[in-house]
């Protein structure tokens, strides 16, 4: 194919046991949302879809643990979702979810093409049973240790310590994600897709057509799995969430949520094409339709083997061009993490950053995991925003805005003589359409919107030397040349910012007037490199605003201290506890005298970091004791503070000082020491505890 009639943009359907994150945002949505709006800039024919993937185990298990139906979690995070998308831009033409009944037609549809064409092969196999909770077990609901890498929580499908897929009997030591029980194996009937009939094809179609033009670690995962030989895949499952199989016989079984998964991409086509009177099959079966899945790297197989074998087993569907996976983002060094609260979720990000979308968007480009892991920072989405987004494009374009209203009411001046310098600028200018759009063509986002910046840079360059606000005491014609030619760079940011910064372009369009009825003509891409004047002479541009704003360090510190709560969270739930010590009998403890006594007074001992030295009122005398405590306690905070004492501890000298007893301390969930004392008040010194 050459020059494609069509684009079918496809981005992996989020999963809705929970928001979207930030990893979602860098690995999937972002850049298939710069290529789609690049696209539809260009002129072309483009349909951009996603919806909410609602079924599979996961959902089941946290309706269980929330007491609600599946229905009741997918409908809240399916609007969640939406919003989030919408709040930051995602242009998809439709966002659709697979538990409308368009989707369950045309899943249900598909699996009975394949079904009646002998497509599958329908065996009885043993799978694994919970024998507590009575049913088969889906993957997920199986937890055991990877047989590949000795991950110890890994799922029935795929561990996600290294990231390798599985059957839930190959796991090691395998137990019940519902009871804890240990499974056993029982005979089920279930249908499969024969993945190793397509392997002959997937070889010459990836790796020999696309040896060239797909992404080094796409290629690489692919290459992998075909070398490793391919194997028949279940495309049913055991349980009551999802779409029921529509053959007879299969009661309690419904579509794989693998199988049924990345056709949501056609439903969404038909529910769009529905509603817009239109035909939705040459977006899925011509020939000169190019086809692109934009997915995360843990989507590689599903997109690139799977989904293809089940196209080319219904035989109609053209097969995708390109699958540009990006791998992991990182959150400060740790791995995002959805069941631990290691996240950026975007909804909470507008709460904190309200109309600051275009800030993320931009910081997650920057630093997006187009060929390997990386890592995002608060830090440096500070840096990104203020010494790039403020200090260089927001910088040149409030010059040149205030310049113009000031110099001349907010008329782009008539220019006169161009000089070698401006020429030179202006051609420069003319070249950044074709080498950001190559960029794009090979899915290298950052590498495109680098090249956005140098737009700006070039701007604030050429102001820089040319010095305007200098010769407009002393050169009026060459002002008016210099300015004009400033405008005509903010004119092309305000074109190319676009597909990267949407808000943000769209803000200075309204800046420079070029959104209204009486504008001048909106520019296109390829205007910017065809059109002699962007912003022609006589034309009347707004008052100046703020493209961006600085982000202060209080602003970044409280999202690190958002982060370091999570963090401690998940340390107090996952602290481990000591093991019960040897059985002691009843008149061990009673020889232990524990009494209620009140710290009197409180020094440090001298040359020592640790200890206090401590006047404890025991009821039957005022005592000494020498306590461990000067890092965690000052004097000054516990005295008068109640306290529980080992009353008959044999005596022991601590740095020449007689220790007469033991004050009870224990740790809380953050590891700081705190008193075990009596939660009740007017008791009594002396008094006994048993």
């Amino acid at each position: 194919m050459t020059t494609p009639k069509r684009y079918t943009i496809t981005a992996a359907l989020p999963y809705t046991n929970g928001p979207i994150h930030i990893g979602h945002l860098a690995g999937v949505y972002v850049p298939a949302d710069i290529y789609a709006r690049y696209q539809r800039m260009q002129g072309e024919d483009v349909l951009f879809v996603c919806g909410s993937d609602e079924h599979g185990v996961p959902i089941t298990i946290k309706a269980k643990k929330e007491g609600v139906t599946p229905q009741d979690v997918v409908d809240k995070y399916h609007t969640i979702i939406k919003k989030s998308f919408e709040d930051f831009g995602i242009s998809f033409d439709n966002y659709s979810r697979t538990s409308a009944k368009i989707h369950h037609d045309t899943a249900s549809e598909f699996f009975e093409n394949l079904y009646k064409n002998d497509k599958f092969i329908e065996e009885v196999t043993e799978q694994l049973y919970d024998p507590e909770a009575n049913q088969f077990l889906a993957d997920r609901f199986v937890v055991g240790t990877c047989p590949k890498c000795g991950n110890e929580e890994s799922y029935g499908d795929q561990c996600e310590s290294c990231g390798t897929s599985h059957n839930a009997t190959d796991l090691i030591n395998p137990k019940s994600a519902i009871s804890g029980a240990k499974p056993i194996l029982k005979e089920t009937k279930h249908w499969f897709l024969p993945l190793d009939q397509y392997e002959d094809y997937l070889k010459d179609w990836i790796l020999k057509d696309h040896k060239k033009d797909w992404k080094t670690n796409v290629y690489g995962q692919c290459k992998s799995w075909i070398d490793d030989g391919l194997r028949p895949r279940a495309v049913t499952r055991d349980l009551d969430w999802g779409i029921p199989v529509p053959v007879k016989g299969a009661d309690g079984k419904v579509l794989y949520v693998w199988f049924d998964a990345p056709i949501g991409y056609i439903s969404a086509t038909k529910e769009w094409a529905q509603a817009k009177g239109k035909d939705w099959e040459p977006y899925w079966k011509n020939e000169d339709t190019k086809l692109l899945h934009f997915i995360g790297k843990d989507n590689i197989v599903f997109h690139c083997i799977i989904f293809p074998s089940m196209l080319k087993a219904e035989g109609s569907y053209i097969m995708p061009d390109n699958v540009p996976a990006n791998e992991f983002l990182n959150l400060e060094g740790n791995k995002l993490s959805t069941s631990k609260n290691w996240a950026v979720w975007l909804h909470e990000y507008l709460e904190d950053f309200p109309g600051q979308q275009d800030v993320l968007r931009y910081a997650l480009t920057a630093n997006a995991p187009e060929t390997k892991d990386n890592d995002f920072t608060w830090a440096d989405f500070q840096a990104r925003n203020n010494n790039e987004l403020v200090a260089v494009f927001g910088n040149f374009i409030n010059r040149v805005v205030v310049l113009t209203n000031k110099y001349y009411g907010g008329d782009v001046p008539e220019p006169s003589t161009y000089s070698e310098i401006d020429e030179q600028t202006l051609t420069e200018l003319k070249t950044y359409p074709d080498v950001i759009a190559s960029s794009l063509e090979r899915y290298r986002f950052r590498e495109a919107q680098k090249l956005l910046m140098d737009v700006a840079r070039l701007g604030n360059k050429y102001l820089a030397d040319e010095e305007p606000w200098k010769t407009a005491k002393t050169d009026a014609e060459r002002t008016k040349t210099v300015m004009y030619v400033a405008l005509q760079i903010a004119a092309a940011l305000a074109t190319l910012s676009e597909p990267f910064l949407p808000f943000t372009s769209n803000k200075l369009k309204d800046i420079l007037n070029l959104t209204s009825q009486d504008s001048a003509e909106k520019n296109s891409w390829n205007d910017i490199s065809s059109k002699n004047a962007l912003l022609p002479a006589g034309h009347q541009i707004n008052k100046a605003e703020l493209l961006f704003s600085k982000i202060e360090d209080e602003h970044i510190q409280k999202q690190l201290d958002k982060l370091e709560a999570s963090k401690k969270a998940n340390e107090a739930e996952n602290a481990v506890v000591d093991p019960e010590k040897e059985t002691v009998q009843f008149e061990d403890f009673t020889s232990m005298d524990l009494r209620v006594g009140t710290i009197l007074e409180a020094e440090k001992m001298p040359k020592t970091k640790k200890l206090l030295v401590l006047k404890v009122d025991t009821g039957i005398d005022v005592r000494t004791i020498v306590s461990g405590i000067a890092e965690s306690f000052k004097p000054e905070d516990i005295l008068g503070k109640q306290v529980t004492v080992l009353v008959n501890l044999a005596p022991r000298k601590l740095r020449g000082v007689e220790s007469q007893g033991m004050i009870l301390m224990t740790e809380d969930a953050n590891g700081n020491l705190v008193f075990v004392n009596p939660d009740a008040t007017g008791i009594p010194n002396g008094k006994s505890i048993s």
